[in-house]
């Protein structure tokens, strides 16, 4: 089911995307009021924008410009969206976005192709372990796409280990749909409960949220805690609301791969100007075929790597690394450049920590102070020694690490009012 674009050469990929981009500024600028005022209050005419190169003449867009503006980026009448779906917002405040028939029928095929990548096919059962309510775009896209490939969907939605074993046992799903971290909870409880899950019929899961690589594509800490035990295949994926496109691995693991039929990415420096190839940067993206919302150069706030080596699946297309973090969660901590992923890949690393959040605010000298709260299941003074010998030995500081209690901690981490595991808490900004 590979399409036919994602085969083709890099120059007719090119060509490709340099027409979509000529619709989309012309469908830009006749309809959505936020880009027709911005390409005259910058004095842009888009007939001069031709090729892939010359979307350096146009500003980006940021989520702050997203959410002030929110209705504004809407291209047809309200009354032509189908579907509402929310996204985080810079300010404090959801952001709405809203999806026509046609932009659903996108995310079906964006989603179709992107779990064919993965290897799910057409006769396959696949059991859904997030939410598909509270206006959560990527489970209505997981749904749609699954759906368009004729796959068996067991609809279960997240967390409650018994419930996800029962309809494992009951309904032989060969793929699983789940936040990563949370695969070890259903290991715990099947070793628990005596569950053979080697022999349970699960092949594989599409893991979302969490990252499984390195930078160099091996398997991180909690990929591999999670295939030592449990003999499945990992699939990473990473996507956003704004994007409704999905970069998702093939077998090979070597990065998500583009649809460029769907979307154009560039990734920039702090200066908005693109990187050195295989320099890392912010993921930027302008969408194709979008007819809603569509976004020209928006920023994502994921710094990554671009890679476009040659991949054995037969696709010639760009492929997303592993995200290294995001800008706004930059820590410079005693003249080091830190993220949460880095902190995170410490911290799994020992079985004793149940559970963790990591606190970052700001002291009485203005700069960057990192807490770490653990829940442990056996506390000791030589044990908290042993951890902060690590993060030395690893990362070249200590952050100041103190223990806490699991209940505590997983309220904070498994909150109902997100769709995911929230480990970071960001008291600079106020901002998780």
């Amino acid at each position: 089911m590979i399409p036919k674009i994602e085969t083709a050469t890099t120059e007719e990929i090119k060509s490709f995307q340099e027409q979509k981009l000529l619709e989309l500024l012309e469908y830009a600028a006749q309809n959505s009021p936020y880009y027709k005022r911005l390409f005259e209050k910058e004095n842009i005419n888009i007939k001069t924008i031709k090729t892939l190169e010359d979307l350096q003449l146009l500003p980006v867009t940021s989520k702050d410009d997203f959410q002030k503006y929110n209705y504004d980026f809407l291209c047809v009448p309200v009354n032509e969206i189908i579907d509402y779906a929310s996204t985080s917002g810079t300010l404090g405040e959801p952001v709405t976005f809203g999806l026509t028939d046609k932009d659903l029928d996108r995310l079906a095929y964006n989603e179709a192709i992107s779990f064919d990548c993965a290897g799910i096919k057409k006769g396959d059962v696949v059991q859904m372990m997030t939410t598909i309510d509270r206006m959560f775009l990527a489970g209505l896209a997981y749904f749609l796409g699954l759906r368009k490939l004729q796959v068996g969907v067991i609809r279960v939605g997240s967390g409650i280990p018994k419930l996800q074993w029962d309809s494992i046992m009951k309904y032989k799903p060969r793929y699983l749909i789940t936040v990563p971290s949370f695969l070890l909870k259903m290991i715990e409880y099947a070793e628990m409960h005596n569950i053979d899950y080697n022999n349970s019929g699960i092949i594989g899961a599409v893991c979302i949220g969490e990252s499984l690589r390195n930078q160099d594509f091996s398997m991180n800490v909690l990929s591999k805690k999670i295939t030592e035990k449990w003999d499945i295949k990992l699939f990473s994926t990473y996507a956003s609301t704004e994007m409704s496109t999905a970069f998702t691995e093939c077998e090979h693991a070597l990065g998500g791969h583009h649809h460029p039929e769907l979307i154009i990415i560039e990734v920039l420096d702090e200066n908005n100007k693109p990187v050195k190839n295989g320099n890392s940067g912010e993921l930027t993206f302008t969408t194709i075929g979008v007819e809603a919302m569509p976004l020209i150069r928006f920023k994502t706030g994921d710094i990554v790597k671009l890679h476009s080596e040659a991949c054995a699946c037969g696709r010639n297309t760009l492929r997303v690394g592993p995200v290294i973090g995001r800008m706004h969660h930059m820590i410079k901590y005693k003249g080091t450049t830190l993220y949460p992923q880095t902190m995170n890949d410490v911290l799994t690393t020992f079985e004793n920590i149940e559970n963790y959040i990591i606190e970052i605010s700001t002291n009485n000298l203005g700069t960057d102070e990192i807490l770490i709260k653990i829940a442990v299941k056996k506390q000791s003074e030589t044990f908290l020694q042993e951890l902060k010998d690590y993060f030395r030995a690893k990362l070249r500081v200590t952050p100041k690490i103190e223990f806490s209690s699991k209940e505590i901690l997983d309220s904070l981490v498994f909150n109902q009012l997100y769709r995911k595991p929230v480990r970071f808490f960001d008291k600079r900004k106020n901002l998780i």
